[in-house]
C-alpha cells in the first residue's frame, strides 16, 4: 500500500467513477482501477461495489477511507513542511471562521498571504454545521479557527487579535439615520431581518436583544450579511451585523450601538504551527483592529446633518 493508491481511492469515492476519478487525477482509467484493485488486495476487503452509474463506497471503504484521509492529509503537510524550511511554503491551509467575523481583516491578511507566498493554497470554511465542524477536527485538517468565543479545551493555542464592534444598520429614510449613535430601546416597534435560525450570528443577535428586553418580530431572515443589509437598504427593516461586514457602498446605512458593543477577536491555531499558520497569524496581528470605514461614514453624516 502507499499514499498514491490512498489519493486515488478518495478521489474515486469522491467523484463517484473511475472514468471521472481519472479525469480529475489527470491519469489513465487502467492505472486508477488497477491501483486501487491493487489496494483492495492489500487490505483484504473491498472498498467499491459496481453500481449502473459508477461505483459506491462499502461499509469497509467507508472506515478505510476516514483514515485514508488522514495520512494523505499529513503526509502532504509533511511535504510542506519540508519545502518551507527554504522559505518557499507551499501546501495547504484550512481556516474556519465564524461568518461575517473580522471580514475585512481576514481578507487582507490571507490576500498579503498570497502575495508573498503564491504556491500556499488556502481554503476558507465560514461557520460549518456542528457535524462538519467534527469531521473536520476528526481529520485533523483544521489549521486555524477564528470565532468570538473559544473554551480552553477547544484545542488550539488561543490568541486575542482585537475587538469587533458591532452596528445596527437602517433604512435610508429611518428617523434615526442620521444619529450618531443608535439604542436598541429605540428600535423597539421594528421588525428585524435575522440570520440562519441557529447560527452563531442570530444567536448573538438574539442574546443581545433579549439582554435590553426586546422580542421584536422577525421579517426575514437571510444566510449571507450582504443580503441582509440590502434587504434593510429597501426597507423591510433593520439588522445588526458586525461592522466589518458592511458592504462599501452600504457604510452610511450603518451607526453605532450606544451603548458601544463589541466582542472579542480569538484565533485559535493548531499546536505545534507550522510556518504557513505563523504567517498568517503574523498577518492577522498586523491588521487595523481600530474603527471600521462604516463607523467613520456614518460620523461623517451625522456632521453633514448638523
Amino acid at each position: 500500500m502507499n499514499l498514491r493508491q490512498y489519493e486515488y481511492a478518495l478521489v474515486m469515492a469522491e467523484e463517484g467513477s473511475v472514468t471521472a476519478a481519472a479525469a480529475r487525477l489527470g491519469v489513465a482509467q487502467p492505472t486508477v482501477s488497477h491501483q486501487v484493485a491493487v489496494l483492495e488486495k492489500d487490505l483484504g476487503v473491498r472498498i467499491f461495489t459496481r453500481i449502473p452509474r459508477g461505483v459506491a463506497v462499502t461499509v469497509a471503504g467507508r472506515a478505510f477511507l476516514k483514515e485514508a484521509e488522514i495520512a494523505v492529509s499529513a503526509a502532504r503537510r509533511a511535504r510542506a513542511a519540508a519545502r518551507a524550511s527554504g522559505g518557499d511554503l507551499t501546501g495547504e491551509l484550512l481556516v474556519v471562521a465564524s461568518t461575517g467575523l473580522a471580514t475585512n481583516q481576514l481578507a487582507a491578511a490571507l490576500g498579503e498571504l498570497r502575495r508573498i507566498h503564491p504556491r500556499l493554497h488556502v481554503t476558507l470554511v465560514e461557520e460549518p454545521t456542528p457535524v462538519e465542524m467534527e469531521h473536520l477536527d476528526h481529520l485533523g485538517t483544521v489549521d486555524l479557527v477564528l470565532y468570538h468565543h473559544l473554551a480552553p479545551e477547544c484545542g488550539y493555542d488561543v490568541h486575542e487579535l482585537g475587538e469587533e464592534p458591532y452596528a445596527v444598520i437602517l433604512p435610508p429614510q429611518h428617523p434615526l439615520h442620521r444619529a450618531d449613535s443608535v439604542r436598541l430601546e429605540d428600535l423597539a416597534g421594528e421588525g428585524w431581518v435575522r440570520f440562519t435560525r441557529g447560527g452563531l450570528l442570530d444567536e448573538q443577535i438574539g442574546q443581545v436583544l433579549r439582554r435590553v428586553g426586546l422580542t421584536p418580530s422577525t421579517v426575514a431572515r437571510a444566510s449571507q450579511i450582504a443580503t441582509a443589509v440590502q434587504l434593510v437598504a429597501h426597507g423591510l427593516g433593520v439588522t445588526m451585523v458586525p461592522a466589518s461586514t458592511v458592504p462599501t457602498p452600504c457604510t452610511q446605512l450603518a451607526r453605532p450601538l450606544a451603548p458601544a458593543l463589541s466582542e472579542r477577536v480569538l484565533v485559535g491555531v493548531r499546536h505545534d504551527p507550522g510556518p504557513a499558520e505563523t504567517a498568517l497569524l503574523n498577518l492577522l496581528r498586523q491588521q487595523d483592529w481600530s474603527t471600521p470605514a462604516a463607523f467613520s461614514s456614518a460620523r461623517a453624516l451625522a456632521a453633514s446633518s448638523v
